[in-house]
């Protein structure tokens, strides 16, 4: 059974790795993709890919030998990549609905407001961020064997603060953002509709393919919630009197929310052509070939 269970993980493990490596080379790569939501992408992709990487492994060590039991140093690595690279995805995912909220509902001031330099802002920030939450989240553990009084404020700063400004606070605000741009961009199809001037036709093409990207990034944001709202749920559970929760329940749990960072390059090529396009050039091997980086992706 651990055999079998350390090769149907580790499989997941290598198709996440190179997943994620196929969205990063392309984004790097060609041209095309070289745009403020795409390197918004890009950081989350590194973070999907390190999950990959450092969380899985570590993650496959932690379900099949139990050590939540013992809690020892390997336990508290895994924690802390755990807290830093989910947090991470969920700041990149909350400066992509910003990005899309300004590409929709404020397309005229879009490029001036969403620029290089602002995207690296916020790609710095949610990174920083992440790793402070996680350094938060780790106190406790490591002034286990000296609690005093004030550990209760390191657990409530670990368990409950935590869990509120890394996951429920970003969700909130970012469903809001997405519902007024779902609203935007329905008065936009039927401003569209009415519209008869082949001019503001050729506007409504621009628009359409805002659109589409952003109905793939919530697609995208969906999925996160889906594989990560149930473990934040159990952990949030857990912390309440008389509530036991099942370790390998919440194993399960966990192994889902992971799973996210597996499934997000499968949404880009199904969403979009060109990273069809690219992913089919990298996995040929056609890029290794010449120059391709101005290719037109189709």
């Amino acid at each position: 059974m651990c055999v079998l269970l350390y090769i149907f993980l580790g499989s997941l493990s290598v198709v996440t790795v190179c997943g994620n490596l196929l969205v990063i080379i392309s984004i790097i790569y060609f041209k095309q993709l070289h745009s403020p939501t795409n390197s918004l992408i890009l950081s989350l992709a590194v973070a999907d890919l390190l999950v990959g990487v450092v969380v899985f492994p570590v993650s496959m060590a932690f379900t099949v030998t139990s050590c939540f039991y013992y809690k020892d140093i390997f336990c508290k690595i895994r924690d802390s990549f755990d807290a830093t690279l989910s947090t991470a995805s969920i700041l990149n995912l909350f400066c992509i609905s910003i990005d899309r909220y300004y590409a929709v509902c404020q397309p005229l001031i879009y490029r001036t407001k969403i620029n290089v330099n602002v995207v690296m802002v916020m790609i710095l920030l949610s990174w920083g961020v992440s790793v402070l939450i996680a350094i938060g989240f780790m106190i406790p553990d490591l002034k286990h064997e000296k609690c005093e009084e004030n550990c209760f404020i390191d657990a409530l700063l670990a368990n409950i603060l935590g869990p509120v400004f890394a996951f429920y606070l970003p969700v909130i605000v970012m469903l809001c953002i997405y519902l007024k741009i779902f609203l935007v961009a329905q008065k936009q199809a039927r401003s569209i509709q009415n519209n008869t001037c082949q001019s503001k036709k050729s506007g409504a093409t621009v628009s359409k393919m805002e659109r589409k990207a952003t109905k793939t990034l919530a697609t995208v944001l969906g999925v996160f919630l889906i594989c990560w709202t149930p473990f934040f749920l159990c952990f949030i559970l857990q912390l309440l009197p008389h509530v036991s929760v099942p370790l390998p329940f919440f194993e399960t749990l966990n192994w889902l929310a992971l799973l996210n960072s597996m499934l997000n390059p499968f949404i880009y090529a199904f969403f979009y052509s060109w990273f069809r396009s690219a992913f089919r050039m990298i996995i040929s091997g056609k890029i290794f070939q010449g120059d391709f980086s101005n290719t037109k992706l189709l």
